[in-house]
């Protein structure tokens, strides 16, 4: 079988000395267990026996007094990892300083921005993102959680005003562009070519049939791997995406070209 590179572009870390506790939060918030701790080692070792070359990691800011200590740690992972990661800072906009927050995720050498509006409580089209997206515009993408049935903060219909308003902004929907409303999003989201997703959180939900016509429906060259470690087991995963009828150039896209393009250059 074909050996293929492979990003992946949905990975959450923490410190040690919290990451069992920050894991268990997101399992319970889910219902889901975490199969995994959330630790750098962790990551490094199932990821790298299931072949995974590159790790694109974040974390989230759940209060604004935590943005730059997160940001600091994923800049350290960062530089300690030998080449295998590449960062995303994290904002909130109840910070005072957005500006200088953002400042310093350039000056870290951060190369995107991750939120997650249902943690983070806020509404993706709320007024008080337009600084974020305004600042982001451009040059740094944005990794979103979208999607949640049992909220109204990240759902489609809070996307799409910010989409519309923003052309040049990047966003990188998470879980197929919304997790648990996936064939509500794919309709309304598929047409803004600003919109990537990846397949993160997905596939265990799904036949290999229905997530190729997500797939097609986006375009493969906008469509990222992602496992969003610590919660599934990555070969799995993998498994799972490779049990989707694609050819090889689309796999290659999925797997590596499209997160490269994006995060790497």
């Amino acid at each position: 079988m074909k050996t293929y590179r492979i990003i992946d572009a949905h990975c959450h870390i923490y410190p040690d000395k919290i990451a069992e506790k920050a894991s268990a939060g997101t399992s319970n918030f889910y219902h889901m267990p975490s199969l995994f701790d959330g630790k750098i080692s962790t990551l490094l070792d199932v990821g790298g026996k299931a072949g995974i070359e590159h790790f694109i990691v974040q974390s989230v800011a759940t209060t604004p007094k935590q943005v730059s200590s997160i940001n600091h740690f994923i800049a350290e992972s960062v530089a300690a990892s030998n080449g295998r990661f590449t960062g995303l800072g994290t904002l909130h906009p109840d910070s005072d300083n957005i500006e200088a927050e953002v400042a310093e995720i350039r000056a870290l050498g951060l190369k995107g921005v991750k939120l997650h509006p249902d943690i983070q409580q806020f509404r993706m089209d709320d007024p008080k993102m337009d600084k974020i997206y305004t600042l982001c515009e451009g040059s740094l993408p944005i990794l979103m959680h979208t999607g949640d049935y049992r909220f109204d903060f990240s759902n489609p219909n809070r996307m799409m005003p910010v989409l519309e308003k923003y052309p040049d902004l990047t966003v990188v929907g998470a879980h197929f562009g919304g997790w648990s409303v996936w064939d509500e999003a794919t309709e309304k989201l598929r047409k803004y070519q600003n919109f990537f997703v990846d397949c993160s959180s997905s596939l265990y939900a799904m036949s290999a049939e229905k997530a190729k016509e997500l797939i097609m429906a986006y375009g493969t060259d906008r469509v990222l791997f992602g496992t969003d470690y610590p919660m599934w087991e990555i070969n799995t995963e993998l498994e799972r995406f490779m049990a989707i009828d694609l050819t090889e150039e689309q796999r290659e896209d999925i797997f590596y070209n499209n997160a490269a393009k994006l995060f790497l250059n």
